[in-house]
């Protein structure tokens, strides 16, 4: 079974397996695990900030960013297509007590300048006002498109000179930035926080890293402790983070698979298939005349699994599991589909 649903699916390295074992360990809650500690360090190196923070998702993360930045009934400025505001629970009003305003942010997801402005709402006696502006990057439901780092600059000052602090849900940063030929910290520079997981491209089996500066990762380590995500011995799970955050060039390979994926695909009479940024393909079965859960049915019966993204859209996701002879087999099965 050839399994592009997501790159979340993918198994510990041989490499990844070696370092869980022999990782030194210690009681993370009391800042005492060598490799959590070792690992932080990287991270924030990675992204340019102060300090970082090993949780055990994404999904908290984010949570933990939006509680540690705003007042409770403060607004959220996100984007209407966002993990946080789509796929996270409503977590934003249920942890830190939040309003969400949306946006369009169009085909990557980010928003301009003018738009920060217009979906600003100014603090007085009726209304609490807008606390915190939440960019994706990359943008899973845009398939996995890359903002620039101009746009997202441009959008991150004007939520500055409102003073509202940005936090980046970069969960797949480090395909944002292969895809834009950048480093992650110079993209992420415009930023007060990420967000980046271990555990989709860079292939590790648990956990992301949230960093800021080392105020926000102290505020954000109580806020963790509170949300249940204090650990002990979690070198373990670290280790293997490690392996996968200094083997991150290899998202490329990714990205080279995915482009090719989509291009074949897209010669299928019946599919459209854009161009990817980086390692998500959007499949648009509307010209073949299926659904997209009748065209997934299907597909699994080929040996092949994808997600379903939308009445006639399906979501097929490289990753390091997947290799060029999983393309070409992936292809072949799909047409057969056809």
């Amino acid at each position: 079974m050839i399994d592009l649903r997501s790159d979340t699916v993918t198994t510990p390295s041989d490499e990844m397996r070696a370092a869980a074992a022999d990782a030194d360990v210690g009681d993370d809650v009391y800042g005492e695990d060598p490799t959590v500690n070792d690992l932080e360090a990287r991270a924030a190196e990675a992204v340019g900030m102060e300090a970082a923070l090993y949780v055990p998702t994404g999904t908290m993360g984010n949570q933990i960013a939006a509680r540690v930045h705003t007042e409770r009934g403060q607004e959220a400025l996100v984007e209407r297509e966002s993990h946080v505001y789509k796929w996270e629970l409503g977590g934003f009003a249920q942890h830190a007590e939040l309003q969400v305003r949306t946006f369009d942010g169009g085909e990557n997801g980010c928003p301009t300048p003018e738009q920060v402005r217009e979906g600003y709402v100014e603090e007085d006696l009726h209304r609490p006002g807008t606390g915190l502006l939440c960019l994706e990057n990359t943008h899973n439901a845009k398939g996995g498109a890359a903002a620039p780092a101009g746009e997202l600059a441009a959008a991150a000052d004007a939520a500055h000179d409102l003073g509202l602090p940005v936090h980046v849900d970069g969960a797949r940063v480090f395909n944002a930035a292969t895809a834009l030929g950048v480093d992650a910290s110079d993209l992420l520079a415009p930023a007060d926080s990420v967000m980046f997981c271990l555990s989709k491209g860079l292939g590790a089996p648990v956990g992301s890293m949230l960093a800021g500066s080392e105020e926000f990762v102290e505020r954000a380590t109580r806020v963790r402790k509170l949300l249940g995500g204090g650990m002990r011995q979690a070198g373990i799970i670290a280790a293997p983070g490690i392996v996968g955050l200094e083997n991150r060039e290899r998202l490329a390979n990714d990205h080279e698979n995915a482009t090719r994926l989509a291009s074949e695909l897209d010669e299928i009479e019946g599919l459209s298939v854009p161009e990817p940024d980086s390692n998500i393909v959007l499949v648009d079965t509307t010209e073949a005349g299926v659904t997209a859960a009748e065209f997934l049915d299907d597909c699994e019966d080929e040996g092949v699994l994808g997600s379903e993204f939308g009445d006639y859209t399906v979501r097929f996701c490289t990753h390091l599991d997947v290799d060029a002879g999983d393309v070409n087999e992936a292809v072949a099965a799909v047409e057969r589909v056809v």
